[in-house]
Parts: structure tokens; C-alpha cells; sequence
């Protein structure tokens, strides 16, 4: 533990001179625990834009996803502003800011390329959500990679994963928390409960030591809805993520990642012959379990949803619809997947829209004016 707090004061040190006069750090009293009734409810989009440092770790199965390690764009943010949203999770990979062979060393360049975005988050009013989807030991595409930890078994990952997560608390302390949360990892699978709860609090702990109030988002169990894990509801100042993304045959349709589901989706949508996906399934699958818990009722947020370009788009319509209606009357936010890219506004690449040409790229207009009505 000595070494870790003079590793975490280092880190202090020099975010301390990084940030100087940036203009993001709270005004006395602003970081206030969280609760979505006394906040505006968040709606916006994942960037992906560090999703991957090379595209080499999707180029067989999805090249859409290979990202090189990109800088973040200020335009994205000024349109999502624009139109009338107000967040933005970054999915990212570790691997962005470090290297295989000193995964304890941060590179500074890359960070400062993330700083840049949370300042455009402070800057067009829109929060910023930083997340690890590849985690030093785990990553939900896992057969794509080649990680050579486990981080549910192996405590030099564990040890890693609450290092960086120190660093970026230590990094961005005295920004609110109505500018920046930190989501510790994207949708944990292949655990048990107690595995990932115990990586939850280590991380926890490493970020508390220094920033006591930051906000932290934590995804439930991967599945179509993410189910909530009951002992970390009572963590301060957090919140619960889901998904959207039931039912997966729907969402995914013909997706080579995801198995590549056969049936033609139509919503509503048959399971079998005695029942079938609609509003009600939706709402006992993807709501109750969160709505069920008290402490939950209002600190619920969907992390990803959105339907991949191979379903029909009237059907992703419908069913996109019915869960902005699930969730607008719990009061829940969410982040689409995507902002640009096959399950976004822009540029998806589907092949039954009538496009906008709109400042160079392909508008897929009714959906977002679907996005905006909620």
C-alpha cells in the first residue's frame, strides 16, 4: 500500500500542472451526490473513437470496429449539442495509453487527448462518461483479443486495472461530477458476482482515496438487459447501468460478432408460439429488475443500446420507440451505440434509409427525431 499512495501522489503532481488554469474544476459544494430527479436526464451517445488501438484486434470479423487509437472530435460534440443532448460515454480500450510491456506506464499524449474531450464536454454542456471497455485481463470480446491476464483471477490485473483508474481520479479530481463519471467496466461476463464485485471495489477504493465524490457508473452482468449486481447497489455516489439490446436476435441481427441471428426481426417479435417479444416482455425483462429495488428506482442508466444496420429500419424504429417509452416513464437516461457508425444517426450504412446529406455526412433523420421526442 506505501507504494501505491507515492504512485498515486505522483500522479497528483502532475495532473496538478496538466491542468492549471483549464477552467474545469468545480465551484465549492458542486459535486454533490448523485441523483437523476436533481439532474437533467442524460441522452446522447458513445464515442468510439478509442474503442480499439489498432484494427488489427477486429479486422476479420468487423472492421467497422478496428479504430487506431483516433483523437476525439470537437464536431461531434457540437452537433450532439445541437440537437439537443447533453452526454457522451467514451468506450476505450487500456491499451490506448499503454504499452504491453509496461502497462503501468500512462502515456501522456493520449491522455491529454481524452483531457481535450471532457473539456468539450465542460465546453457544449454535455457530461462525459469515461469508460473501460478493454480492461487490463478482460474485455466482453475476449475472443477477438489476446489478453495475458485474467482480471477475475490474476491479482497483477486486478492490480493494473485499480492503478489506471487511480491515475485518471488522481487526473481529473475537483471536476464535478455534473461534467465527468467514470464507468469502471463495460459489461462484465464469464464471472461470478462475488469475482466482479471484488474488482468493483478494488477500483472504488483506489478512486476514493482521491477524489471521495466522483460518480461511478457500474454495469450489471452482460446479458440483453445487464441485470443489476444487488452488493454494489450501496456503494455512495454510483450508479447502475443496463442495456438495451433485447432481445438480441432483434438487436443484432446478422451481426458476425454476435453469432449472426437468423430470424428476420419484426417487432413485435415471436419467441415461440406462445409468446413473444412486446412492450409488457420488455418491461419484466428490461425494467422490473432495476425498478424493483428501491435504491435503483432513479439511479439507473442505459449504458449502450441501438440495433445494428442489418435489421429493417422500420422495425428498429418501433421497437426503439417502445424502449424510449419504457424509459422516459422511469426517468431513465441512455447512450445510443453509436453516434456515427451502423447503429447511429450517422453514416449507419443501412440500406433501406432515405439519407440527408447533411455537412458531408449521411443523416438518418427520422431516427433522430425519434431520439429527440424522448
Amino acid at each position: 500500500m506505501p507504494k501505491m499512495r507515492k504512485w498515486i501522489d505522483v500522479i497528483e503532481s502532475r495532473r496538478q500542472v496538466m491542468l492549471g488554469m483549464s477552467g474545469l474544476a468545480m465551484a465549492a459544494g458542486d459535486n454533490q451526490p448523485y441523483a437523476q430527479n436533481t439532474q437533467p436526464r442524460w441522452r446522447g451517445f458513445n464515442l468510439q473513437e478509442k474503442f480499439t488501438d489498432t484494427p488489427r484486434e477486429w479486422l476479420a470479423v468487423a472492421p467497422e470496429w478496428g479504430r487506431r487509437n483516433e483523437r476525439f472530435q470537437e464536431l461531434d460534440f457540437a452537433w450532439i449539442a445541437k440537437w439537443g443532448f447533453n452526454y457522451v460515454r467514451l468506450p476505450m480500450s487500456y491499451r490506448c495509453w499503454t504499452r504491453p510491456e509496461n502497462p503501468y506506464e500512462l502515456n501522456e499524449a493520449t491522455l491529454k487527448e481524452i483531457d481535450q474531450a471532457v473539456l468539450w464536454g465542460k465546453r457544449y454542456g454535455i457530461h462525459v462518461c469515461l469508460n473501460f471497455h478493454r480492461a487490463p485481463g478482460y474485455c466482453i470480446n475476449q475472443a477477438y483479443l489476446n489478453e495475458p491476464w485474467d482480471l477475475w483471477t490474476d491479482d497483477r490485473a486486478l492490480d493494473i486495472f485499480a492503478r489506471q483508474w487511480a491515475s485518471f481520479s488522481a487526473r481529473y479530481k475537483g471536476i464535478s461530477s455534473k461534467v465527468l463519471s467514470f464507468n469502471l467496466l463495460n459489461e462484465p461476463n464469464k464471472c461470478t458476482q462475488d469475482q466482479y464485485a471484488r474488482v468493483v471495489r478494488a477500483a472504488v477504493l483506489t478512486i476514493r482515496a482521491k477524489d471521495p465524490d466522483r460518480l461511478i457508473a457500474i454495469d450489471g452482468m452482460f446479458g440483453e438487459a445487464c441485470l443489476p449486481v444487488l452488493q454494489l447497489v450501496g456503494i455512495s455516489n454510483s450508479i447502475q447501468c443496463t442495456r438495451g439490446y433485447a432481445p438480441f436476435s432483434l438487436t443484432h441481427y446478422q451481426a458476425p460478432w454476435a453469432g449472426r441471428p437468423q430470424v428476420l426481426p419484426r417487432w413485435p417479435m415471436p419467441i415461440n408460439e406462445t409468446q413473444v417479444w412486446d412492450n409488457s416482455q420488455l418491461q419484466r425483462w428490461c425494467i422490473e429488475p432495476f425498478s424493483s429495488v428501491p435504491e435503483l428506482k432513479s439511479r439507473t442508466f442505459v449504458g449502450e443500446w441501438g440495433c445494428w444496420n442489418q435489421t429493417p429500419h422500420k422495425v428498429t424504429l418501433a421497437w426503439m420507440e417502445n424502449m424510449l417509452t419504457l424509459w422516459k416513464a422511469v426517468d431513465w437516461g441512455w447512450a445510443l451505440w453509436c453516434f456515427r457508425g451502423s447503429f447511429g444517426i450517422l453514416d449507419s450504412a443501412r440500406k433501406d434509409v432515405r439519407y440527408e446529406y447533411w455537412k458531408g455526412h449521411r443523416l438518418d433523420r427520422e431516427m433522430l427525431e425519434l431520439l429527440r421526442a424522448f
